[in-house]
């Protein structure tokens, strides 16, 4: 789940028809995913732990209602199963002080994942726009900031007080300030060319053509200039880009093909030649498209959209430095 960082007030509430009562029946762990919720919140029993998960789903619902809250996408390991994650722990594992960054981290699930799969706790910091969210992430995984202990930072990613926009650093000009001490910071501007790895899922999807050009020169910014630093992560995606249905009423977004995003990080955001851009696009099963549908406008509607053959595809990307 990955509240729409950057949209102004007017573009993220929803229309009151969206607002459908929560339905546990959206709940469903399969086997990695309860192991992984147990060993987190240290609850064993099955009832008990969907219990106390649909107790944060009410809460965080409250704050906001948004659908990817209603459907439990929030409990699914999605950093684990992109294609760039095995490359992205090697990378933490291998180099000291590898600083990695969730932007768009709602609960904190993608960050906790990685550092229960191995990545170093120290070297994480974790950002969105609602400090709400974070702090039910706590509630959630039955952690404190103390025994959880990775920064969070709320703020607007589009706000140059937050994130401001210079060119990359590169091996030639690298960062001249010296790297912070992640629990100090208030911004994300003092981490600029100091970040090793940048997780962004199911956020740049969220804003048109021109917005995700911002943004993907406000995150090139932070990466540090040494080579194998990369950003990775998931969003929709279509064959051509071009303009895509809002799942949720919207109206379109503007929507990059494999080709276009590498063209926009490779050429458009970094010198040509200097980063590797890998994508996957695959096409969302109709079981999983139903149930999204279904959490925005209830079942009737997603029949209707599927007798209307709607498609919906996920790009799954890496931009890796030379």
């Amino acid at each position: 789940m990955k509240p729409a960082i950057g949209e102004s007030e007017s573009s993220t509430v929803l229309p009151p028809h969206y607002r459908l009562p929560l339905d546990e029946s959206f709940y469903g762990l399969d086997a990695e995913e309860s192991a992984f919720f147990k060993s987190q919140t240290g609850i064993q029993d099955d009832n008990e732990l969907k219990n106390h998960l649909l107790e944060i789903q009410a809460a965080a619902y409250a704050v906001h209602p948004y659908p990817c809250i209603r459907r439990f996408a929030w409990t699914k390991l999605k950093i684990s199963r992109l294609f760039p994650y095995k490359q992205f722990l090697e990378l933490g594992k291998e180099r000291k002080g590898a600083i990695f960054l969730d932007i768009g981290c709602c609960f904190g699930n993608d960050v906790r994942k990685a550092i229960f799969d191995g990545y170093p706790a120290e070297n994480a910091i974790a950002s969105d726009l609602h400090q709400e969210f974070w702090d039910l992430g706590h509630i959630a995984f039955k952690s404190t900031p103390e025994t959880f202990p990775v920064p969070f930072i709320a703020g607007d990613a589009f706000s140059p007080s937050h994130l401001e926009i210079v060119p990359p650093f590169n091996n030639a000009s690298p960062p001249t300030t010296p790297v912070p001490d992640l629990k100090t910071l208030t911004s994300l501007n003092p981490l600029r060319g100091h970040v090793s790895a940048i997780h962004a899922s199911a956020f740049f999807h969220l804003f048109q053509e021109a917005e995700q050009l911002t943004l993907a020169r406000a995150l090139a910014a932070l990466l540090s200039p040494e080579t194998g630093s990369m950003l990775f992560g998931e969003h929709a995606g279509l064959p051509l880009k071009g303009a895509r249905r809002s799942l949720i009423g919207l109206g379109d977004r503007f929507t990059h093909s494999p080709e276009s995003w590498a063209d926009l990080w490779d050429g458009e955001v970094f010198e040509k030649g200097t980063v590797r851009v890998e994508t996957e696009l695959r096409k969302m099963e109709q079981d999983s498209l139903n149930s999204a549908i279904a959490a925005v406008h209830g079942e009737e509607r997603a029949k209707a959209m599927e007798t209307e053959g709607f498609k919906f595809y996920w790009l799954t990307w890496s931009v890796t430095r030379l």
